[in-house]
């Protein structure tokens, strides 16, 4: 009788507690609830994304590199000057295609003779060149101006000293002293420089400061100038 009673006291307390809002009882089986749906877009992609995403990134920067660096090169003159009559027609396009290395050598004993002699760099059929009459296209960079002319110059083969402030090698431009009492500046434009080249290395205090000079004669400029 008080084990009946006892399960009835029981019985009655379970269901009271059950219908309490929120109360659930420990041993009732709950029914999993619907899984979370991510919403928007992660905020990390996964390893494959980001590295093809790194790829292409570094792809759009490369091009738009190459873009700037091509509207910014430096103009160059045209490969092959107009001929005139006793004068050989010589580009940069032949004297600029090969490579030198300027010798590190400190200055030369009294005797002013180099340990290395730098002209084995220069090719056979530019040196054939040395002493003869030719025309040169290039730009003009003012060394010295007299009365307003200029007497003498270096003919670059392009602008990227004056323009960009980049060093030419030295196989790209021609140390020039003018004949006559000089010529009327030209900047911006390519002239086309007549007289007598020499080719070989050029030394001041043992020192190599260029390849190529020239005894200019005269000197035809762009139309107007």
């Amino acid at each position: 009788m008080k084990r009946g009673v006892r399960f009835l006291t029981l019985f009655l307390a379970a269901a009271w507690l059950g219908s309490i809002p929120g109360f659930r009882m420990p041993l009732t089986a709950q029914s999993p609830g619907p899984a979370a749906v991510p919403r928007g877009k992660p905020i990390k992609p996964l390893v494959g994304e980001a590295k093809t995403e790194g790829k292409k990134e570094e792809a759009i920067q490369g091009d738009a590199s190459k873009a700037k660096m091509a509207a910014n090169a430096p103009a160059a003159a045209a490969l092959v000057p107009a001929a005139k009559p006793g004068f050989a027609s010589v580009g940069f396009d032949v004297l600029a295609t090969f490579k030198y290395e300027v010798p590190e050598d400190a200055p030369a004993s009294k005797t002013n003779t180099p340990a290395v002699d730098p002209d084995t760099q220069i090719p056979a059929n530019v040196k054939a060149f040395n002493g003869k009459k030719v025309a040169v296209k290039g730009f003009m960079l003012p060394l010295k101006v007299e009365g307003g002319l200029v007497t003498e110059l270096l003919l670059m083969r392009d602008q990227s000293m004056c323009c960009f402030g980049t060093v030419p090698k030295i196989n790209e431009w021609i140390a020039v002293k003018m004949g006559t009492a000089g010529i009327k500046p030209v900047m911006d434009q390519a002239v086309t420089l007549y007289g007598t080249i020499k080719v070989g290395a050029m030394r001041e205090n043992g020192y190599l400061v260029g390849i190529y000079q020239m005894d200019g004669d005269k000197v035809d400029g762009p139309p107007g100038s």
